[in-house]
């Protein structure tokens, strides 16, 4: 390739592969994809422990149906699981969810029938691009033309281009189908956005007006004045407002100190397990009389004391199943430095040193429950009525700004206590840093995206390395690998990769529960796939760095080349983006369906688990995170809608409607049956998910006013514009009209004591009210029973260490203090399963003795 032919290479040589490279995409995509179906398939009858793991968790009252075992048997199975299964088996915010899938499923379907029987006729009988007239292409522009337009992208969009049909004739007529199906397709989505959202706020008001949980009765009150701080005060200040009676009320103090105590507890806990775990997985065993004469020599070391204490555990170690003759396990040692710069040393009882550690954080965890701790100004108050409840929140409290503030309280065990006590000027402070931080790591996202895709192009091969770029292009499948995969690879493993920093940004951020972690990463995921795979793309249609700031200094010097860029760089991308969506929907949806992340880490998880406690939560369902996959789907739903006009929109449609079946499937199995969603479901996320499909449309029909105006179709631009003025208005009334019933609850929609069919009257309608309290509000009631908004470092009981097989029983702190330890007992098979009698029991650190009929099990 010479340099006078080829010059600079092309940024959008990077990102736009050829027509023939899509077909390469979609068989990659498909072998991808079925031979991760086949080994989910194969895989999910024998691995119930990761793909039934939620299934095997749920309250059996649910009765959400068995899969059957059969390869492909539990395919119609899921498919005929209800709405209401849904709902009672996964909560509001798996409906909600899966509705936005089900919507896009049927918009899709309905724009791509328009798009086959009336715009694909137009898109045939016109060619939109000039065939003659223009200067012979380069090699690099005939390679990358996009499978939309057969002809020269640059030439087509300069403003003395004439567009003909194919008889030679001037005809603009197929540009008023161009504004006439952008009017349409952007009502017709307003249409189904607003049916849906009636239909997601009358389930989502029915859903919470049923239940009665602790959380549905309970507000988070914050700016309470110093002088008001105590319990009696915050009480009577409610109740003065006439809006009900407080059943109770929990300010929150400054526990900062006893959660610091419990999560050092914490980490000393799973060092004494991971400490017997050692103890007890000695294969071999030493002759007691090495053991005895290690422990003179250590004797000295230790003290006296401590040799006095080993000497009296040794016969209890021994156990009277084994004889002094006999050998025993060798006891763990750790190496424990001290003196000036920790420069001696000494091994000494690992055992012991932890036990003694554990005791004596019990005895500081039990003295710092007695302590009084100094309130903060938030707290929380618990109605008698759910009626009462809604009347605080909505409702504006306090005349002085910032003070009094009643909010919707989210669950207590969803809760980040350690973020309440964090005053509020600081918790907004950290969260403007974080998002600032974001908002500038997501624009620098581009520089290495452009990087590695210049990098991967065929032009900047053939510059670095002429053979290799000449072999690549001597083969094409190859070429179609590295121009076609390699790319779109790229853009998707950021998808899979960034969405963790962003969930750790968030836990960061000062928010005081995972829900609105969760919203928070749903957020700026979006904001990082829309900015760098789209809007950076649209503008410049390459992820090069030359062609970027090329592009954005020549809009700045002439507005009119903003709309020539956009439409020429979206005509530019088809391509990518049909690669994108195939590889999203084809190949990834079955590898999230494997849980490949879960099955590839499962073997080293497998081999770093030590004890009991970690091989249980190896057995525990993996967490369903809304962050990590609405966003991308939020991006393909934008992207076929913007592409829904022009030529080929038949094919983005399709692959839209083939991309969202896949994914309301593949997520409404995670949801049922693998994976878990600890949050109290709300609903939350639809109004988000609302705002992002009206700034899908204003982007639509943006690049459907550039595309027009570029090619002198004037009027058709100017009415284009009222639709953009529509669209904006309805964000509005969605805003009014909408958001509050999805952050609220009706009063009308409380099921009160007094309705037909209510609580207090369980002996009438009562088949009735068991099947909606069952169907609408299963999941959040048994997640809240028994629970309040305590902080649990108070109340928690003191875990014992997991030793055996069977989880031991928690320790009360007085317990805790006064009990025995394990090092004081050897692993005999009778504590590994303690049966309850009528007997006394005394409380060790592993298990319980238990003294039957008198007689001493050790």
């Amino acid at each position: 390739m010479a340099d006078d032919d080829w010059g600079e290479c092309k940024g959008e040589d990077a990102l736009t592969p050829g027509s023939k490279d899509i077909f390469v995409q979609l068989v990659i995509s498909f072998a991808l994809g079925i031979s991760a179906f086949i080994a989910f398939c194969f895989l999910r009858p024998r691995w119930k422990t990761l793909y039934a793991a939620r299934k095997r968790h749920s309250n059996p009252e649910i009765a959400l149906p068995v899969l059957p075992d059969s390869f492909l048997g539990w395919i119609p199975a899921l498919y005929k699981v209800t709405e209401e299964q849904v709902l009672a088996s996964a909560g509001l915010d798996a409906f909600v969810f899966l509705s936005f899938f089900k919507m896009s499923l049927r918009l899709f379907a309905t724009m791509l029938f328009f798009s086959i029987t009336v715009l694909w006729p137009i898109h045939k009988a016109f060619d939109t691009f000039p065939t003659t007239g223009s200067s012979p292409p380069s090699n690099s522009s005939v390679q990358h033309s996009s499978l939309f337009n057969n002809h020269f992208l640059d030439e087509a969009f300069l403003p003395t281009a004439k567009h003909k049909d194919k008889n030679g004739d001037g005809n603009w007529s197929y540009l008023w189908s161009y504004l006439v199906f952008t009017w349409f397709f952007s009502l017709l989505t307003m249409y189904f956005m607003n049916t849906e959202t009636f239909r997601v706020v009358k389930i989502r008001q029915d859903y919470l007006g049923t239940q009665s949980t602790v959380t549905d009765r309970t507000f988070r009150l914050t700016g309470i004045p110093k002088d008001l701080r105590t319990k009696e005060k915050i009480k009577g200040f409610v109740e003065n407002l006439e809006i009900g009676h407080v059943r109770s009320v929990h300010l929150c103090r400054n526990w900062a100190e006893i959660d610091g105590l419990m999560a050092e507890r914490q980490n000393v806990l799973h060092k004494l397990e991971e400490a017997w775990s050692a103890y007890r997985s000695q294969t071999t065993l030493k002759p007691r009389a090495d053991i005895q004469r290690a422990a003179v020599n250590n004797r000295d070391e230790q003290g006296d004391a401590h040799g006095e204490s080993a000497n009296e555990n040794g016969p209890l170690l021994a156990g009277e199943n084994l004889q002094g003759s006999m050998g025993e396990r060798e006891r763990p040692k750790i190496r424990l430095r001290f003196g000036f710069l920790n420069l001696r040393n000494r091994k000494i009882d690992a055992l012991d040193y932890y036990e003694e550690q554990l005791r004596r954080l019990d005895e500081k965890i039990v003295a710092a429950r007695k302590k009084d701790y100094t309130p903060t100004d938030t707290a929380f108050v618990t109605m008698d009525s759910i009626a009462a409840c809604q009347m605080a929140v909505q409702a504006t409290v306090d005349p002085r700004p910032g003070q009094l503030l009643a909010k919707p309280a989210p669950s207590p065990h969803d809760l980040i206590w350690k973020n309440l006590y964090v005053p509020r000027y600081r918790r907004r402070l950290q969260s403007g840093m974080v998002t600032v931080f974001i908002t500038t790591l997501s624009i620098i996202w581009f520089f290495p995206v452009a990087i590695l895709a210049s990098l991967l192009s065929i032009c900047t091969i053939q510059r670095v390395a002429p053979s290799l770029g000449e072999s690549l292009q001597r083969h094409e499948i190859t070429k179609a690998l590295v121009q076609t995969g390699l790319p779109t690879l790229i853009v998707s493993l950021l998808n899979v990769l960034v969405p963790y920093l962003y969930d750790y940004l968030s836990n960061i951020q000062g928010f005081i529960s995972q829900g609105d972690v969760e919203l928070s990463v749903i957020s700026k995921n979006f904001f990082f796939v829309f900015f760098n795979i789209f809007v950076v793309y649209a503008v410049s249609g390459s992820a090069a760095l030359a062609d970027f700031w090329r592009i954005i200094k020549e809009s700045l010097s002439d507005t009119n080349m903003i709309a020539a860029n956009i439409a020429r760089s979206i005509t530019n991308l088809s391509n990518f983006y049909m690669n994108f969506i195939m590889l999203q929907g084809f190949g990834l949806f079955p590898f999230k369906l494997l849980q490949f992340g879960s099955v590839f880490l499962y073997p080293f998880y497998r081999m770093g688990a030590k004890t009991p406690r970690d091989f249980a939560e190896l057995v525990q369902p993996t967490l369903f995170n809304y962050g990590f996959y609405l966003p991308t789907a939020l991006l393909i739903f934008i992207v076929c809608l913007v592409y829904s006009v022009l030529p080929g929109s038949e094919l983005v449609l399709l692959l839209g409607v083939c991309y969202f079946a896949l994914g309301y499937f593949v997520y409404k199995y995670q949801l049922l049956y693998s994976m878990d969603q600890p949050q109290h479901a709300t609903g939350r996320a639809w109004p988000m998910i609302c705002r992002r499909i009206v700034l899908g449309l204003i982007s639509f029909q943006v690049v459907m006013l550039a595309i027009l105006s570029l090619r002198k179709a004037i009027y058709g631009a100017v009415l284009i514009a009222p639709l953009i003025v529509l669209t904006l208005w309805y964000n509005r009334y969605f805003n009014q009209q909408f958001v509050p019933l999805t952050k609220f609850i009706a009063l009308r929609s409380i099921k009160r004591d007094s309705d037909p069919g209510g609580r207090s009257n369980p002996e009438q309608n009562e088949e009735e009210s068991t099947r909606l309290t069952r169907r609408m509000s299963t999941i959040d009631e048994d997640k809240e029973k028994g629970l309040s908004f305590i902080n649990p470092s108070l109340i928690t009981p003191l875990e014992q260490p997991w030793i055996y097989q069977d989880p031991p029983p928690p320790l009360t702190p007085t317990e805790s203090v006064n009990a025995y330890h394990p090092s004081d007992y050897e692993d005999q098979p009778e504590h590994r399963n303690p049966t309850v009698s009528t007997s006394s029991s005394v409380s060790l650190g592993d298990t319980r003795v238990w003294r039957e009929n008198g007689d001493d099990n050790v």
